[in-house]
């Protein structure tokens, strides 16, 4: 475009050489007034191009921002999930060995009192033989 509007301006600055100096000053205003035209439609455009350019790093940033909440969000939903998981596992091994140790216990003094009751019978088995008269 700025070639272009170079080119023009070559074209008419040749063709206002040729005219008598009256005619070159109307025809000089005129250009200058294609010009400043050409020049606030490059600035206009340049000032477009840098609205567009920070509504898209606006846009990016506030993209980017949103993802990072998310992913913020789901991260301490899984670090919840994983912590009550872990209670659960932790919750449920204790009553495991609670649950062994009660059977362990009970065994064992069920084992103790038969091995008394088994003692004391032979105890008494002994003391027959030894003493007839029991």
């Amino acid at each position: 475009m700025a070639s272009q509007t170079f080119s023009a301006l070559t074209k008419s600055g040749a063709a206002i050489a040729k005219l008598s100096p009256r005619a070159s000053q109307a025809a000089l205003v005129h250009t200058s007034s294609q010009t400043g035209s050409a020049t606030d439609a490059i600035k206009r455009g340049i000032n477009d191009t840098i609205r567009t350019g920070e509504n898209l790093k606006n846009n990016v940033a506030s993209i980017t921002e949103n993802v990072l909440d998310k992913t913020k969000e789901t991260a301490q939903s899984v670090a919840e999930k994983a912590k009550q998981v872990a209670q659960e596992a932790w919750g449920s091994a204790k009553e495991t060995a609670q649950k062994a140790k009660d059977t362990v216990i009970g065994n064992a003094e069920e084992t103790k009192e038969s091995i008394k009751e088994t003692a004391e019978m032979a105890s008494r088995s002994m003391n027959t033989k030894n003493n007839p008269n029991c």
